[in-house]
């Protein structure tokens, strides 16, 4: 990410994001680019989106790509994960970002891990609605999922790191928010993936 020095209001920042060719987050006044990503990164998280709009067709859930905002708060921080699912009503009417997702996914990447797992975590977890978040490693099967326990607390449930190739007993994992059951060849379907 590449930050910008200049500070914008929240809606300073909505409006100046609207006109650029690039996408923007935003925290704390300040505006940071977003770099391109890799095809294994994008095949993951359409992966991933494909069997979620597959499982959830028809039962009034937005599932979004890494082009949709999530909003911390009406003000901000505003991000952009690679995946994310609200079944919120208060979101059906949504345009410019989505405010209470049950599930949030970012796909990991060299630049950009620190990140997802400090910062958007810490603004993610503010989240009042968001029962989810995975990380997910798109060249070696690798699957982390952090989930809201029944005192509010976030524990990490599991981490899958699985090798290469998989076999008659393809591994898979929950994703409880929304009731899925993913088997990792899905969600690396047409990806090489890459020893540990």
């Amino acid at each position: 990410m590449i930050a910008r020095t200049q500070y914008f209001s929240p809606q300073e920042y909505l409006e100046w994001e609207a006109e650029q060719p690039l996408k923007y987050e935003y925290v704390n006044g300040q505006v940071f680019a977003m770099t391109g990503e890799t095809i294994p990164h994008n095949q993951v998280a359409i992966n991933l989106a494909t069997l979620l709009k597959n499982h959830l067709g028809g039962r009034g859930c937005k599932i979004l790509g890494g082009d949709a905002k999530v909003a911390i708060a009406d003000n901000g921080p505003f991000h952009y994960p690679d995946v994310s699912v609200t079944c919120d009503n208060r979101d059906r009417n949504a345009r410019q970002y989505i405010r209470y997702p049950c599930l949030i996914v970012e796909v990991l990447s060299p630049s950009t891990e620190s990140e997802d797992r400090g910062r958007k975590f810490r603004h993610y977890r503010r989240i009042e609605t968001l029962q989810e978040y995975f990380l997910i490693d798109p060249l070696s099967p690798s699957v982390e999922c952090y989930r809201r326990n029944d005192r509010g607390n976030w524990e990490l449930i599991h981490t899958f790191m699985e090798t290469s190739t998989f076999t008659d007993n393809d591994p898979k994992f929950d994703i409880v928010s929304v009731g899925l059951n993913v088997p990792l060849s899905l969600l690396y379907s047409d990806i090489e993936l890459t020893e540990f």
